[in-house]
């Protein structure tokens, strides 16, 4: 999710874990009571990432399928993906504004979605990439947007000209190893997770420098960056990560590998296999039950009146 804050990254490389343990966490073993409901969904296929709009919140997922929660429930967009040749769609963003919806998949799918007028504007294979596209950031408004996506082969591509052809260009802030999310919380700044255990940091847009987990013993699928002091990383056998601007650290709060978090003042909420979602109150995280066993992918929390989380066999949970 983009939060708009600070516009400067702390730059601590090799930043490692702490000993301490995030205060607060409940047991894995303990579940609550929550007031989480399965909606009806007009598709089978996984869905993978979920995003409020300036119109509705809309999700994609696999076929390049894209959805929509209008009054009457959720319906169909689309389907076939941006380009009609049924890629799947992983990662979707949104423009400060709200106004246009982007989304990024497979051999190398980018899509702007206009969620007035229902326009879609097909910007696939930026530089001639069809790699696996597996997240999107994007700043600024309507029409002229930053945009950042990020690939399975460790490589960000980018456009200051809100993707328009001929404008992106692309570099590797790690090893190579594969990207799973992109998050930014400024014009320029943000924050992305890799593969083989490390954060990366930006100020500019194109210089990324690492400043952590030196000690992480997980493979990170997850992110919410606020700020250059505050950042959280989910990833296998439940494990979160906290970064307060000086140290990492970490805990498990559940027993599911978990795959996105949200964060803000007023809580947060992390999900992942299982239909685990883990929520935090006062400080304090604990798993909560769910109408729902399968494996959740995505959630959107905070900005609206209600919450969502999405994932395999179609499924989406609201509260």
């Amino acid at each position: 999710m983009t939060r708009h804050t600070r516009r400067s990254v702390v730059k601590l490389a090799g930043a490692s874990v702490a000993a301490a343990a995030v205060p607060g966490v409940v047991s894995a073993d303990e579940e609550s009571a929550s007031d989480w409901t399965a909606a009806k969904t007009p598709v089978d296929g996984t869905l993978h990432d979920v995003r409020y709009t300036a119109t509705n919140p809309h999700a994609v997922g696999a076929g390049g399928v894209l959805i929509e929660r209008t009054a009457a429930g959720w319906e169909t967009v689309f389907r076939g993906g941006v380009s009609g040749n049924g890629n799947g769609l992983y990662g979707a963003a949104v423009t400060d504004d709200g106004e246009r919806l982007w989304m990024v998949g497979n051999s190398g799918a980018v899509g702007e979605y206009d969620v007035a007028t229902g326009n879609l504007a097909d910007r696939s294979k930026p530089t001639g990439a069809s790699n696996q596209f597996n997240s999107v950031a994007v700043t600024g408004p309507a029409g002229d947007a930053d945009v950042y996506v990020v690939d399975d082969s460790g490589l960000v591509y980018y456009s200051f000209e809100n993707g328009e052809e001929g404008t992106w260009n692309y570099l590797t802030p790690g090893s190579g190893s594969g990207i799973p999310a992109v998050d930014f919380y400024g014009a320029r700044a943000g924050t992305l997770i890799d593969t083989n255990g490390k954060v990366f940091g930006t100020d500019d847009g194109t210089t990324w420098e690492p400043f952590g987990i030196e000690d992480a013993d997980t493979t990170f699928a997850g992110l919410d960056a606020d700020a250059p002091d505050d950042a959280t990383v989910v990833g296998g056998s439940g494990s979160l990560y906290v970064y307060d601007g000086v140290e990492w650290r970490s805990d498990r709060i559940a027993e599911a590998g978990l795959k996105d978090v949200i964060t803000g003042d007023a809580g947060g909420v992390a999900v992942g296999g299982s239909g685990t979602v883990a929520e935090r109150e006062d400080g304090v995280w604990s798993v909560v039950d769910t109408p729902s066993g399968q494996n959740l992918r995505a959630v959107a929390a905070f900005d609206g009146d209600r919450d969502y989380a999405v994932g395999a066999s179609g499924t989406v949970l609201e509260r």
